[in-house]
């Protein structure tokens, strides 16, 4: 409704939106487009007292790109809060504290570095510059030793990765059209969307044609029982 969007503005910083419905309008800076600037990713990301770089991190590994973190190891303290608030120690400071437990920092050396790159949005996605009266430090520093400043920065880091983060779309995509796991019969399915998309601008109608089309998804595989021979129907 009007008020959703109207509050949603506010919280981007837009201030020229007016009337009723959805329309085009100027973003406040180039770090708030896509689904990285997007504040219901933030809020999903975050505790509900302090953001984390850690699940931010872990989110644009898993579901963005695609990669498979396991759960962290039992017995692993949690981040002192009190710490932050009281001594000032930041939490850039203590996830740099955590990862020197070797059996935190194979996940946390992926996850920490992409996570900073999101630090300027807080828990509900309102953009800053401070964090309990400090300076933000945005800083990624990748495992292969590149290094990326804030959210324009961690664009980048994922556009050269355009391949892996547009193939894990994709099976996500046609996973939820075929309403199950995929399979490595449906890698065929994935192949032709990729070369469909890169044929076509990378056009998301593109993406859907291709998927709506496919064997599996216009034919649903039944096993075979004692009342119904074939093992194939059709759901045309």
């Amino acid at each position: 409704g009007r008020l959703g969007i109207l509050g949603l503005a506010e919280l981007y910083g837009i201030d020229d939106v007016a009337g009723d419905g959805f329309r085009r309008v100027q973003l406040a800076s180039a770090a708030r487009g896509g689904i990285t600037g997007m504040a219901g990713v933030h809020a999903l990301t975050s505790y509900p007292l302090r953001t984390s770089p850690v699940l931010r991190g872990r989110w644009i590994l898993e579901s963005l790109l695609g990669d498979k973190i396991p759960p962290p190891p039992p017995e692993v303290p949690a981040l002192d809060e009190e710490k932050m608030v009281e001594e000032g120690v930041s939490l850039r400071r203590q996830l740099e504290i955590h990862r020197e437990n070797p059996n935190c920092a194979g996940c946390h050396d992926k996850m920490d570095p992409l996570g900073f790159g999101l630090e300027n949005f807080d828990t509900l996605g309102r953009w800053r510059t401070e964090d309990h009266g400090q300076p933000l430090d945005t800083t990624g520093v990748l495992p292969n030793g590149e290094t990326y400043t804030g959210p324009d920065g961690l664009k980048q880091v994922l556009l050269k990765q355009k391949d892996k983060v547009l193939r894990h779309m994709t099976r996500k995509l046609t996973g939820f059209a075929f309403g199950r796991e995929l399979n490595k019969f449906d890698q065929c399915v994935i192949d032709q969307a990729m070369e469909a998309l890169a044929k076509n601008d990378y056009r998301a109608t593109v993406l859907i044609e291709t998927i709506a089309t496919s064997y599996p998804f216009q034919y649903r595989f039944y096993p075979v029982t004692e009342t119904a021979e074939p093992d194939i129907a059709a759901t045309q």
